[in-house]
């Protein structure tokens, strides 16, 4: 049993991928980046790029992938439908936004409109992606009011430090306005995990084999035989073990390898000069990533749905 690579894959790579075209937008709007052909070739196939392995990894999860066009039909009902048309929808304007940028060398007017509709489009998706989980009442851990601000926050940290390491290859200095915001993500995404967390911990009404059979006046419910003899989808995703000692260790190295250390990399290049600062950003970078892939490791290892209680769980 172990959280789906796939999945994991996903959520990192498509959050920074759409976090970093949506600065891209926000930024061309303010009037805070430059229309260079060069910078924004980079950072758009940066970014779809990114959106595109998220994307193309999710359909490894799908026991039919072939199939996975049906899901845009159920749009009324269904998060998992939403995200499949915000994700086809943002296409669309963020294509036209880098094409402007890119062929025309322009990111002003009326594609700085377009800049700011794909923006919105980004976070449309993000949040739509961050419902599919936030949404399931069976999952306790996900059925969190800090389930959507921890996605958004940590795709607009993602590509937004994506998008400085950019700005400081092409000779922007990273002590601006930009790279304050990005201090301020770090800040932010930390809060909001900690909140997480804490909340985890905080639940008290955790289902047990007893409530979920209507068993517990008789005593305590043990199980007598599996369901079936085989695995299945919830068992080997939704079912997962994970000591309480080695899920404190994960946490402590998202916190502290994964957000302070990057955090104090970034304030250390605003300070640097020149390379010493995007060298600096790029190992921000670099621990960032794999602070968040563990974040959403533990984000899926830590999840427990109640049907586990009918396959000898004892809490759920």
């Amino acid at each position: 049993m172990h959280p789906a690579k796939s999945v994991i894959l996903f959520t990192t790579a498509s959050g920074a991928g759409y976090g970093l075209i949506a600065w891209l937008g926000v930024l061309a709007i303010l009037g805070l980046v430059p229309a260079d052909r060069g910078l924004g070739l980079i950072a758009f196939g940066l970014g779809f790029g990114l959106v595109v392995l998220g994307l193309v990894s999710s359909t490894f999860h799908l026991g039919h992938p072939e199939r996975a066009w049906r899901a845009l039909s159920q749009w009324r009902s269904s998060w998992l439908s939403r995200e499949g048309v915000a994700a086809v929808f943002t296409f669309l304007p963020s294509g036209l936004f880098a094409l402007g940028w890119v062929v025309l060398g322009r990111n002003d007017g009326a594609f700085a409109v377009l800049g700011l509709i794909a923006s919105l489009s980004c976070v449309a998706t993000v949040a739509c992606t961050a419902m599919i989980y936030a949404s399931l009442k069976t999952i306790r851990a996900w059925h969190s009011p800090w389930t959507l601000p921890a996605y958004l926050v940590m795709a607009a940290l993602s590509g937004g430090l994506l998008l400085l390491v950019l700005l400081g290859l092409w000779g922007q200095p990273l002590a601006g306005p930009f790279g304050a915001i990005v201090l301020a993500l770090f800040a932010a995404t930390l809060a909001v995990k900690l909140l997480y967390w804490r909340s985890l911990a905080d639940m008290d009404d955790a289902s047990t084999a007893e409530s979920a059979t209507g068993l517990g006046d008789f005593g305590k419910v043990s199980l007598l035989e599996a369901p079936h003899s085989e695995s299945n989808y919830l068992m080997q995703e939704m079912g997962f073990q994970v000591a309480r000692r080695h899920a404190e260790r994960l946490r402590r190295f998202v916190l502290f390898g994964g957000l302070a250390a990057p955090f104090v990399l970034v304030l250390a290049g605003l300070a640097l000069p020149g390379a010493g600062a995007v060298v600096a950003a790029v190992l921000a970078a670099l621990l960032l990533g794999a602070g968040l892939a563990v974040e959403r490791w533990l984000f899926f290892a830590e999840a427990k749905h109640v049907v586990t209680l009918y396959y000898g769980e004892s809490r759920a």
